[in-house]
């Protein structure tokens, strides 16, 4: 119960005059402790309430009206109206606590609700009793203060110390709602304040928080799991950035759901039992958190937090060239960068090899050594001892020199077993155009991109000259991209048979999970080696990604997996929201940017898919054709035909049949009659059951009833026999007769 709760009110509701006076009369007091906001929420729900319209007062209409936001406003997503109520229930409190603890009527907004409630104050005599002692109850020292001193000393922070850093953090730009981060963080720090911590379970956080059915969701669905992942990551990101001078530090710790509460100062974040209660904190102010810093004061700070664990909270990295229990992969080793001179290049050195640690274990198919490893090595350390005392296949290193505000890195990889440089980049920048944070992820990301990714780098190293160790449950990786590269059924029956054995042998390697789902998948869509087995191809392939998930929530391959089973398996808007969550969880990663960028599109965001695609190709040329072609789909799609075209020829997956249809259609479409009808004679060979089943091939793959309209148009002018009667019986399952005639079908 509030403060204003508490009082001994009348059972009578003041007159409607009096409830005005008594909002202009909050307003006008300097005890009204409250944001510009507040004011026009508190305006809005009282003059709502009077004038008779109480119940339109919902969050939606407070978000639009008040708050000035979209019709597009998701109260479920968006916790800001629930935010900004509890920040104006603590106004109120402190007014009647302070200026308004005599007046006559007590206005308050009940918990779960927008509506005002008004009454008349109870007798003088009562009121001033209870004024007294809550008075004499808000003058005691709060946990961890001595008396007699206004400095608290390691105390956790109050219940409003952290409600008022929540709210700091959800309305901050620089904190991303990936998925539904804010609507988590805001349940998690609720409830715990509240006392309710200990309910605080997988189960509770799918059915109250994500609304999965009570009786259904099971420990099989991953959503809690990945969701915190994304949390944890965004809370770590928020404080590096524009939370790094808070006051207060909120922290979900891996493995567990209960948040924990800290002074930023503080050495170790605490989980509080109960949290001193809500009373004017007497810690001195801390400076602005949105204040501009200045490139020394954030060298300074970001040397601070690279040399402690606890500002980064990172997903741990193998600190071993042994990992038991599943198949060995590439392993590499970050060494110090070497400072070639230049005022802060030494600490500009230590924080790039920092965000370096941070970017490149998001690949799961390599082995990242961790920080104690790279902290104990010095800039310029030979392969040799990499090799022999390490046993590492790749050093990466580089160094690092500034000039006034220009900043230099050179970075390199080599081949521990023969010293060879694989590759090596510059990149110059100017601190004075950029932030320096953003530089230093901006490097770090374009380095882990380069050589870490599927295509990258090491991958293209190790398909031309595997490593000796474990090389057949290596190799299932290997091939595993060699076959995405070539879409062939001759290539797929042979992966799927590598990674059935992978998994059998090392049943806790995530990543051979995911590639298997794929693979599996491969059989329906593609009608690749299908096999009649029980559970079918589809159910294979999600139990195969959610086996993945659940060994590894962060595994960038099972959650791709997840995302495209989720899609065939017709959940289209849980593969999006599974496709952004990996997408934030790395976003480097081309092989997932190009297949998230393909499901949009399908699903017929065209737009988007299509800048997904040009990012990941810009990033990795080398990508698979398929990317290319579901590029040159999205030009067609987009009506740019000679992009189409273009693009088509660069993809040339004459293997896989789905690229000549696709080939048929956008000749077709830009008159080139011939290469039209040859695609579509390829592809009537290969595939000679889909036309007949063109509806059903369309619908799988979320084709929205007017692309598939489209679609079907370019294969029939390819000459491909289209049975009678498919325009129309799309038409009569979600698109109108109008649209018909407007695209020339009668």
């Amino acid at each position: 119960m509030t403060h204003a709760g508490a009082l001994e009110l009348g059972d009578m509701r003041p007159a409607d005059e009096a409830c005005r006076e008594q909002l202009l009369r909050i307003q006008k007091s300097a005890d009204f402790r409250a944001t510009e906001r507040d004011h026009r929420f508190l305006d809005y729900v009282v003059g709502e309430s009077l004038s008779g319209r109480g119940e339109r007062i919902k969050a939606y209409s407070v978000a639009v009206e008040v708050f000035g936001r979209d019709s597009t406003f998701d109260p479920q997503n968006d916790p800001s109206v629930r935010i900004a109520a509890r920040h104006l229930r603590r106004s109120l409190e402190h007014y009647y606590l302070t200026g308004g603890k005599a007046d006559p009527v007590i206005l308050s907004i009940p918990k779960g609700g927008y509506i005002p409630v008004f009454s008349v104050r109870a007798r003088p005599e009562d009121t001033a009793s209870v004024t007294a002692a809550d008075t004499h109850k808000s003058s005691q020292p709060s946990t961890g203060e001595k008396p007699g001193s206004n400095i608290q000393e390691d105390a956790v922070p109050s219940s409003e110390d952290v409600l008022a850093q929540l709210e700091r953090i959800i309305s901050c730009p620089e904190f991303r709602r990936v998925g539904r981060t804010g609507v988590l963080l805001s349940y998690l720090v609720e409830e715990t304040l509240a006392g309710r911590g200990h309910r605080i379970k997988a189960y509770s956080i799918a059915i109250e928080v994500f609304k999965r059915p009570e009786k259904s969701f099971t420990q099989d669905d991953p959503v809690v799991r990945i969701e915190a992942g994304t949390l944890r990551r965004e809370l770590e990101r928020y404080y590096l950035l524009a939370g790094r001078n808070d006051p207060v530090r909120i922290g979900i710790p891996k493995g567990a759901y209960i948040p924990t509460f800290a002074w930023n100062h503080s050495p170790e974040p605490l989980i509080p039992e109960a949290l001193p209660g809500r009373g004017p904190s007497n810690r001195m102010g801390a400076p602005s958190w949105r204040m501009r810093w200045t490139i020394p004061a954030a060298l300074a700070v970001f040397a601070g937090f690279a040399g402690s664990a606890y500002w980064i909270n990172l997903r741990p990295t193998v600190d071993s060239a042994q990992t038991t229990g599943i198949p060995d992969r590439p392993t590499l080793v970050v060494a110090p960068f070497a400072n070639l001179g230049g005022a802060y290049a030494e600490l500009y050195a230590r924080g790039l090899a920092e965000e370096l640690l941070t970017a490149l274990p998001r690949f799961k198919e390599i082995k990242v050594f961790g920080r104690e490893t790279s902290a104990s090595l010095s800039p310029g350390v030979s392969v040799s001892q990499i090799r022999n005392e390490l046993g590492a296949r790749y050093l990466l290193d580089g160094s690092v020199r500034t000039s006034g505000s220009r900043i230099r890195v050179t970075a390199r990889l080599l081949d521990t077993s023969d010293g060879a440089i694989l590759w090596s980049e510059d990149y110059e920048n100017d601190l004075q155009t950029r932030d320096l944070f953003a530089i230093q992820m901006a490097v770090a990301n374009k380095v882990a991109a380069t050589v870490a990714q599927p295509y990258g780098v090491m991958a293209q190293v190790d398909s031309a000259k595997p490593p000796p160790d474990d090389r057949g449950a290596y190799e299932c990786t290997l091939n595993f991209y060699a076959y995405r590269a070539e879409l062939s059924v001759e290539r797929h029956a042979d992966v799927r048979a590598c990674l059935e054995g992978a998994v059998t042998r090392y049943p806790s390697s995530a990543t051979a999970w995911a590639m298997l789902s794929i693979v599996y998948l491969d059989e329906d869509r593609f009608k690749f080696n299908f096999r009649s087995d029980t559970p079918q191809p589809m159910q294979r392939a999600l139990q195969a990604a959610r086996r993945s998930i659940q060994l590894d929530p962060d595994n960038t391959r099972g959650l791709q997996a997840l995302m495209t089973a989720l899609f065939f398996n017709q959940q289209f808007a849980e593969a999006m929201r599974i496709g952004e969550l990996a997408l934030a969880t790395n976003p480097n990663d081309t092989e997932l940017m190009g297949e998230f960028g393909t499901r949009l599109a399908m699903g017929g965001q065209w737009q988007r898919g299509a800048a997904l695609l040009d990012q990941a190709l810009a990033l990795n040329p080398g990508a698979a054709g398929y990317y290319h072609g579901t590029r040159a789909l999205a030009a067609f799609m987009l009506g740019d035909y000679p992009a189409a075209v273009a693009g088509i020829r660069q993809a040339d997956l004459q293997k896989f049949p789905l690229f000549h249809v696709v080939a048929a259609t956008i000749y077709a479409e830009a008159g080139m009659s011939e290469d039209a009808r040859r695609e579509g004679e390829i592809f009537m060979q290969m595939r000679p059951d889909f036309v007949p089943n063109i509806v059903a091939e369309l619908k799988i793959r979320n084709i929205q009833p007017g692309d598939q309209l489209r679609l079907i148009m370019g294969i029939r002018k390819a000459g491909m026999p289209v049975p009678d009667g498919v325009e129309a019986a799309i038409a009569d399952h979600g698109v109108g007769r109008s649209l018909m005639l407007e695209r020339g079908f009668r």
